[in-house]
């Protein structure tokens, strides 16, 4: 795993980079830093996203607050209310692990806030 110098060294950090790896996996040859995307760096999308985010939530005791899948990844199957209710939704936002760190850090998950990080 390459990582970039400028990600912090702290036990939330390597958690969740383990958690990346076990889940999604990460890249042998490209730097990984704050601003590298779970969902187009890295490719994670629907079930895998949805999975991922859940053992996000459980192994950080996250509050999720208002995360909205939708705003990040497709969904994780065709239905049609799951496409419906994303409707709307336009073109995806890049989740960075940096807006993860953040949310895991401070607890909690407040998406104009990390977004602006993003």
């Amino acid at each position: 795993m390459n990582l970039a110098p400028d990600l912090p060294d702290d036990h939330e950090m390597q958690q969740l980079l383990q958690l990346l790896h076990e889940e999604i996996g990460l890249p042998q040859h490209k730097a990984v830093r704050l601003q590298t995307s779970i969902n187009f760096d890295l490719g994670c999308d629907g079930d895998e996203a949805k999975q991922f985010m859940e053992a996000v939530e459980q192994a950080f005791e996250l509050d999720l607050g208002d995360y909205d899948a939708y705003r990040y990844f497709n969904p994780p199957v065709f239905d049609v209310f799951l496409k419906h209710r994303a409707k709307g939704r336009g073109k995806k936002i890049p989740l960075t692990i940096g807006m993860l760190y953040l949310a895991i850090k401070t607890h909690g998950w407040d998406t104009q806030t990390l977004e602006k990080l993003g």
